[in-house]
This record gives structure tokens, sequence and C-alpha cells, in this order.
């Protein structure tokens, strides 16, 4: 956090409970499961955002949760949504703020199923019985995200993007669209008007999918520069929930989130300098030279001058000295821990 320039929020899962050694299953969780986190967002003055967990549990090694034809397990993922949608909705009271709860499922099929019809009304009904639960939307906002594709679902997935967006737009849930959840050569940004246009709100997930959903770490490149300026250019980034999504184990942790973190921001930053309303005139005018033009000639502006003394004023490190702050916290501390 003492790398990064701005204000922050921290996403937690639902299998982030501190349940003090005692076994509670997940459709049993309660705010008190989570008052620690709730006490360090208030001390921090870190806003909590919130997911369900619906996975890496046993009733999910069929690959189907809040679309299982089993009528028991249906339900207790249907209960572990309503459980977390409560959760959500003391986080929210504690902090003074909304927490966005985030609801995506594994749900698919490895191979051509035979009905991919049942599947798809199971899961709206559940979701309607759990958006039925009665929570504050002050301090509770719902998303539904969708996935193209994953391990052990290559055929079929249940929460499909058509399926969420019909959802999300019928029901007044906001969208959540994932950069890594599509297809790897499809990008999301000329999404964002046509969302937008229909619903009033959407959740990002930032990341960086190579050849498959592998959510590497965010980089700062024309994928997620693209997301913003679109934002910008359609004065809409005053409607959209921002949050990073990397599972990439594979480096040191702090190096990541740094990384990701930095890199998200100077895409805002990015956008935020935009010359939009000279852009809008020009097109209007039919100069489409001149409109490229300009276009080009902001790709080497003294960008990184401003992301730099951006930096200097949040008190975080400049350009390249987060890395050895990293190395000496690897040296000093986190060597302790293994």
């Amino acid at each position: 956090m003492a790398c990064i320039p701005g204000k922050l929020r921290f996403n937690l899962h639902a299998i982030y409970a501190e349940t003090d050694g005692e076994k509670v299953e997940r459709n049993q969780l309660r705010p008190e499961h989570f008052k620690k986190w709730m006490s360090w967002s208030r001390q921090n003055d870190v806003c909590l955002d919130f997911n369900p967990t619906y996975f890496a549990h046993p009733k999910a090694d069929d690959g189907s949760t809040l679309s299982s034809a089993d009528d028991s397990i249906r339900q207790f993922w249907i209960d572990h949504g309503i459980a977390c949608r409560r959760i959500a909705e003391a986080m929210g009271r504690s902090q003074g703020e909304a927490c966005v709860i985030n609801h995506w499922i594994p749900d698919g099929a490895k191979d051509h199923p035979a009905d991919r019809w049942g599947p798809r009304k199971l899961l709206a009904n559940a979701l309607d019985e759990i958006l039925a639960a009665e929570v504050d939307s002050t301090f509770c906002v719902d998303a539904v995200e969708s996935k193209l594709f994953g391990i052990g679902s290559e055929d079929y997935v249940v929460g499909s993007h058509e399926f969420y967006m019909g959802y999300g737009l019928t029901r007044d849930v906001m969208v959540c669209l994932d950069m890594g959840h599509f297809h790897p050569t499809e990008t999301i940004h000329d999404k964002l008007s046509a969302l937008l246009t229909f619903g009033d709100r959407a959740l990002l997930h930032v990341s960086r999918g190579i050849r498959w959903d592998s959510d590497h770490v965010v980089i700062f490149n024309d994928d997620v520069k693209n997301v913003f300026l679109e934002l910008k250019r359609g004065n809409a980034l005053n409607r959209v929930d921002v949050a990073l999504d990397f599972f990439d184990a594979s480096m040191n942790r702090i190096g990541a989130w740094t990384i990701g973190t930095r890199s998200a921001r100077k895409a805002m930053l990015y956008a935020l300098l935009d010359p939009t309303e000279r852009l809008h005139e020009l097109e209007g005018e039919g100069n489409q030279a001149a409109k490229l033009g300009l276009i080009e000639e902001m790709k080497t502006m003294p960008f990184a001058a401003v992301w730099d003394m951006f930096c200097l004023y949040q008190n975080v490190p400049v350009g390249t000295e987060w890395i050895s702050e990293m190395q000496k916290y690897d040296k000093k501390i986190r060597v302790e821990r293994t």
C-alpha cells in the first residue's frame, strides 16, 4: 500500500472469514466472522468490497452450484449468496459507503451438454431468490459476472455474457465485465458504450488474459488504456466500479499488487489527460486527419512526468524506486514469514 498512490479499496472473498478455529459452513457465515476485517478497514480508511465463494468446495465438485439440478446443493449456494449479501451490507454500514458484492459461479460443462436451457433457468431463479433477500441497497450493491470458458467448462458456461447482460438489465443489477473472461482476441472497451446505454452502472475487473482466462498481472498496455479512454470519452468514469483481478502466483505478491495497481492508475491518469472535447470537435467537423493526428501526438506527450508528480504528491516511490523498497521488504520481513 505504501507503494501505491491514491485512495484504495480492498476486495474480500467469503473464504477469508475469521472464525477463530471454529468450522463454519459457507451458508452459515455471518457479519461477525468479518468483524476484524471491518475494524481494519476503518482504522486504515480502506473500504471493503466482497465476493461470495461459489467454488473450491465439495458441493461444487461436479461443476455446478446455483444451476445445480440437485435441489439441496442449489439451496446451499442460494443460502450462501444470501448470507454474503448480509455480510456486504454490514461492511457497507461499517465503512459508511456501499460495499459492492460480485456474484461469479464456475458452473458449466467440459463437453457438449444435451440441455443448455435448464441450467440457465435454474440459475436465473436462484439469483432471483438471492436478490429477494432484504438488504439495504445503500450499503450493498450487487453485480453479476460472466465468463466465456474455463478449465472444466470449455464447451458451456451457464453464466455467459449474454445471460448476464439480459439478467442484469432486466433486474437492475450491475453487470461485471472481466477483461480476461472473453475470447483471447476480444477486448471490452467497445462493450462499455453498449452496456451503459441501457444500464446505469457497471463493474469492471481489470485483468490481463493470455491465450485463455489466466488473469496475469495487469500492465499498462493498450487494452487497459483503451478501457479508461472509452470511459473518459463517454463521460462515464463515475458510472463504473473498478476492481483488479489477477491470480498469477508465479511472482512476488507485493510486486504483483504494486505493478497491477500502479498500471491501472496510470491508465486512469492517461485517460484523464485525453483532449476529449477537442477530439469530439474535430470528429464533428469531419476532420478525420486532424483527429487521428492529435490522438497519435498524445501518445508521446510527457505523461510520465505527470505520473511522477502525482506519486511525489502522494508520498509514494517515484519511478522504479518502489522496486528497491520491495526488495528491502523481502529481505527484512517476508523472509521471516516463510
